[in-house]
């Protein structure tokens, strides 16, 4: 079917209203980390309480992403996109004037709940309005955010924190949030589906996996690797096994099955999955060893990643030729083993090294990123029909979120465990974080394998020169 039709102007700016969203998401999810310890003073809390401020608002996106593709169908991309911009803002200015945890566990949900509709609703109007072959410029563009978020937010929040206040950390996406809400009232196109059948059952068990496998995935980066833990991450898994069989005989399930007839769909899904088990977590195993085995601050931490922010923005000139040359397989494959390998380098340098020699390894990793999560976001929908556009774009971006969770809880569990190995680090807390560079790095090279599922000419209808 047909494109929806927009002006130009609506198509230049669509990316542009993507990105403020991606960015107050990615910003906020890595920003609050640096900054628990300054709350708990503020709030009179122990700062190992504080984990609830961040736990609240990943469940909050668990149970609510899934329904995004819906709520958009319903009552019109515009409409809800602009809503979610205010839900975010609303819970920023509420966590900023937060004055007790509850207060600030409440405000995040609030947050939450606007940061689970905005992302996904925005890449679906993207989706619907640009043809298969401007996407991956369209998205190169708007996913940006989501490669310096992670980076910056560190860097931002120990600035913040130092020079003004923990509640700056908030209040600044108020400003941002307000330009969004701008321009998607002048730009934002309201699209609605003419079919509309909400699955409430459905919706019921995935919003029920998403929330067992979320609170899981926190109890394992927190190192509670317990029978509870176990537990509530199999009872996970037993709820998505519930969906599959609820999926098979409803008539129009939230997410349905014959998505993952589509050969791209389901290996941009797994390759998704598995490749960010080993790159999710060095935004954070990275400077946390700068600080724990260094000795260094928060602030010189995020000097040392900045650069990956850097070259990520000049990587979004060079994917689209890169695509166009060699393909979609043969990219995604190569690309995964150099972003392995480079993972594998951070090993390298011994305690004694100059903590600057990350730098250049930080430098090219953060261009070979730019490429690979454009890539991987762009194969995964560039087969599905107009009216799978809407429930794949959904499903993507909860599998996007769980991949991350999954990553940096991995990296964690893993660091813990070469940390208790006296035997092999020597009692030297830097050899646990290059044994786990070493797993991390090895783990996203064996993850190549996944892309080679892809046809050599698979995403030829989404190059610039189709």
């Amino acid at each position: 079917m047909d494109k929806i039709q927009v002006s130009p102007s609506v198509k230049k700016m669509l990316p542009l209203i993507l990105a403020t969203a991606i960015f107050m998401q990615m910003l906020d999810s890595t920003i609050l980390n640096t900054s628990l310890p300054s709350i708990a003073r503020d709030l009179n809390e122990s700062p190992l309480e504080m984990q609830n401020a961040i736990v609240s608002y990943v469940l909050t996106l668990a149970i609510f992403m899934p329904v995004s593709g819906f709520l958009a169908d319903k009552f019109g991309t515009k409409k809800v996109f602009m809503a979610a911009l205010l839900f975010f803002i609303i819970g920023s200015l509420m966590c900023a004037l937060s004055q007790t945890l509850t207060h600030l566990v409440i405000s995040r949900v609030v947050q939450g709940l606007g940061g689970s509709l905005m992302t996904p609703v925005g890449k679906l109007a993207l989706i619907k309005v640009f043809d298969k072959n401007e996407i991956v410029r369209a998205m190169n563009y708007a996913i940006i955010p989501a490669l310096i978020g992670p980076v910056f937010g560190p860097l931002v929040g120990g600035y913040l924190v130092d020079y003004l206040s923990w509640h700056w950390i908030f209040l600044i996406n108020i400003p941002i949030g307000l330009l969004g809400i701008v321009l998607s009232f002048k730009n934002m196109p309201d699209i609605k589906s003419e079919f509309i059948d909400f699955d409430l059952k459905g919706f019921l068990i995935f919003a029920s996996a998403s929330l067992f496998l979320s609170v899981s995935l926190e109890m394992f980066g927190n190192g509670k690797v317990t029978t509870p833990t176990l537990l509530v991450f199999i009872f996970g898994f037993l709820m998505l096994y519930f969906y599959y069989k609820h999926a098979r005989k409803a008539e129009h399930p939230i997410f349905p099955l014959n998505l993952f007839q589509v050969r791209t769909f389901r290996v941009g899904i797994l390759g998704n999955l598995a490749t960010r088990l080993g790159i999710s977590s060095i935004p954070l195993l990275l400077p946390l060893m700068i600080q724990v085995a260094y000795g260094q601050t928060a602030v010189v931490s995020g000097w040392i990643v900045a650069p990956m922010a850097l070259t990520a923005m000049f990587g979004k000139s060079a994917v689209i030729k890169i695509l166009d040359k060699f393909g979609y397989k043969r990219t995604l494959m190569v690309n995964t083993i150099v972003i392995g390998l480079l993972i594998c380098m951070l090993a390298i340098p011994g305690i004694h090294s100059s903590i600057y020699w990350f730098v250049p390894i930080l430098t090219v990793m953060g261009f070979f990123n730019s490429i690979q999560f454009t890539a991987m976001n762009t194969i995964s929908i560039a087969d599905l029909r107009r009216f799978q556009e809407s429930s794949g774009n959904s499903l993507l971006s909860v599998n996007q979120q769980l991949a991350i969770g999954f990553g940096i809880a991995f990296g964690l569990v893993i660091l813990n465990a070469f940390q208790h190995n006296t035997r092999l680090i020597h009692g030297d807390i830097h050899n646990a974080f290059r044994y786990t560079f070493l797993v991390m790095g090895v783990l996203t090279v064996v993850s190549s394998i996944v892309f080679r599922r892809l046809h050599i000419l698979d995403g030829e209808n989404m190059t610039a020169e189709k």
